[in-house]
């Protein structure tokens, strides 16, 4: 059984379905494009030995209610913000992952004085679209999303490596329930296929970059572009790791972030 969410109301109608889980330094987890808060549920107990995790929806995902009209990353940006700010927070370390690393680019470049530390995961780069930096992926995930739910298994097979999924074979239907015609996943598509006419080398939080070596729906080279786009940032290069990393190898992401995450307290003890 699904946990029920709270919600935080942000401007514009938006309600905000989110779980809060543990105690500590307020850590936001923002989801992929095909995904919901529910990816982080592996990770989520690691995290909370140490954080407050908060794992949340986007709009036109999961639990969360919004009016029936696209985002912009600036509205995903400033959803964020006031999720942060409704729960009482005055700055969270900010981690992203895939879609969810332009969430979190956006947010620092919007809300900078929000954003303590920042992870972003298997993620391209402001102010690209991910049709100019891949055009081949995008054509291919595009033809195998419209032939959802028959395509199911093969794009499974793009998102994660053969090997993971000869462990994890429930996984090969990841995908199976989609619905890609619907109105609701119209919208979402509009809202990945945003971009933010911002540059990522403006970002002033502390940053660390993860990729897994074998994603091929984000090449890890793309995502260590931000690694020469951001000042002082730091790079981990997951070996054998496809692309939703915190499913693939959790403990590793979780070990990664703790340290990372908490380079601020041991810098001040």
């Amino acid at each position: 059984m699904r946990p029920v969410p709270e919600f935080v109301d942000a401007p514009g109608g938006v309600r905000i379905a989110h779980e809060k889980t543990g105690d500590g330094p307020p850590l936001l987890l923002m989801h992929g494009a095909e995904a919901s808060r529910q990816m982080f549920g592996a990770i989520v107990p690691l995290l909370a030995r140490r954080f407050t995790v908060i794992a949340y929806d986007q709009r036109d995902c999961g639990d969360t209610e919004a009016p029936a009209q696209p985002a912009t990353l600036a509205d995903l940006a400033n959803d964020a913000a006031a999720l942060i700010r409704g729960l009482g927070f005055a700055r969270a370390h900010v981690f992203g992952s895939s879609f969810g690393g332009r969430v979190a680019q956006s947010l620092a470049l919007l809300h900078p004085a929000l954003v303590d530390r920042l992870v972003l995961g298997s993620t391209w780069p402001l102010p690209h679209t991910y049709e100019a930096l891949m055009p081949e992926g995008a054509a291919r995930l595009g033809a195998l999303r419209a032939r959802l739910p028959e395509s199911a298994e093969e794009l499974a097979g793009v998102f994660f490596p053969e090997a993971f999924l000869r462990e994890r074979p429930e996984l090969r239907q990841i995908f199976a329930a989609a619905r890609p015609a619907t109105e609701r996943s119209q919208r979402r598509a509009q809202a990945v296929a945003s971009t933010l006419a911002l540059s990522p080398a403006a970002i002033e939080a502390p940053t660390l970059v993860l990729a897994g070596s074998q994603d091929r729906v984000v090449p890890p080279e793309v995502t260590m572009l931000l690694v020469d786009a951001i000042p002082g940032s730091e790079s981990v290069l997951l070996a054998g790791v496809g692309h939703v990393t915190v499913m693939q190898a959790t403990e590793r992401v979780a070990a990664h972030l703790q340290a990372f995450l908490l380079e601020t307290e041991r810098l001040a003890s």
